[in-house]
């Protein structure tokens, strides 16, 4: 038995969830793909498929290997890609992940211009807020925000983000800008966090850090939301920079407490080791640099929110 051409069969089986699909896929026959399988069970020493009603089903050591098997298979994918000397430009499938907000603000606007240049290059874009186990789940790259624990990962850091409290003018206009953070309990807080209730906004003061417990009138567990419901005059608004960059500079927003904000947090791109011969790995990750490295995205909104009128 060739231990690669099964654990490739056993993928496509996997996937199909028919041994004679999968045979027409390879292509081979149905007999060859029931002994390769019946084969790779035996030097494992362990089920890796049971029969249903209408299919095969994966155990839970079929799943484990499954999802094994194939990020091992697109790696010699992506190796054979970077040393093919026939192939010079990019291509294949990126899995890409990042936190919910960051991508739909700031990542996916970049993806046209990338696929346009890399037309052989396609994306899958994964937004989530947990931990992404870049290995189990096949992610080519990650998009982490904050301090990044010690771990084999590459890491490319990308830009600097900061937490900036926000108001619209017509809301300053009836109830005055707050001087310091002690003065953000006599205001309406717009609150954002995991369940209902009060949150809390940290901030610089010359002794350290401080917190401040805000009891919000409104609270929602959406960030846009909450811009949105600031803009409409609703109260105060904590969040991302790059999040109300736009509103900043066309005035919707003003900026306050800037004294007190927090030192910025820096955004990094992740990738295995492995990855750094796949090119479309490399051109991506250069891509992100080029477009948000450079622009530095707390100076720029800075800038813009402190512009004359």
């Amino acid at each position: 038995m060739d231990r690669f051409d099964a654990m490739a069969t056993f993928v496509r089986v996997a996937e199909t969830g028919s041994l004679s699909a999968a045979a027409r896929l390879i292509p081979t026959s149905l007999t060859s793909v029931s002994r390769q399988i019946s084969a790779l069970e035996k030097r494992l020493g362990t089920q890796l498929l049971t029969r249903t009603t209408r299919r095969l089903a994966l155990t839970d050591d079929g799943r484990l290997f499954y999802e094994r098997a194939r990020a091992i298979l697109g790696e010699v994918d992506e190796i054979e890609q970077a040393l093919s000397s026939g192939r010079a430009e990019p291509a294949g499938r990126l899995h890409v992940c990042a936190p919910v907000l960051m991508g739909e603000v700031l990542l996916a606007p970049l993806l046209p211009r990338f696929l346009q240049h890399y037309p052989s290059v396609a994306v899958d874009l994964l937004l989530v807020d947990r931990p992404v186990d870049l290995i189990e789940e096949n992610i080519h790259v990650a998009i982490r925000v904050g301090r990044l624990p010690d771990s084999q990962l590459i890491a490319r850091k990308l830009s600097d983000v900061r937490m900036v409290v926000c108001a619209s003018p017509d809301y300053l206009e009836r109830r005055g800008r707050p001087q310091t953070p002690d003065d953000l309990r006599r205001h309406d807080c717009l609150a954002f966090s995991d369940v209902p209730g009060a949150a809390v906004w940290h901030f610089q003061i010359p002794s350290g850090r401080k917190s401040v417990r805000i009891a919000g009138r409104l609270w929602i567990n959406n960030l846009s939301a909450l811009v949105a419901a600031a803009k409409d005059g609703a109260g105060l608004v904590r969040v991302p920079s790059w999040q109300v960059a736009d509103d900043l500079a066309a005035g919707r927003l003003k900026r306050i407490l800037t004294d007190y904000e927090r030192p910025p947090t820096p955004v990094h791109a992740l990738f295995q080791p492995a990855k750094l011969a796949s090119t479309k790995i490399r051109v991506f990750v250069d891509y992100l640099v080029e477009r948000l490295a450079g622009k530095k995205l707390t100076n720029r909104i800075a800038t813009k929110a402190r512009s004359p009128k």
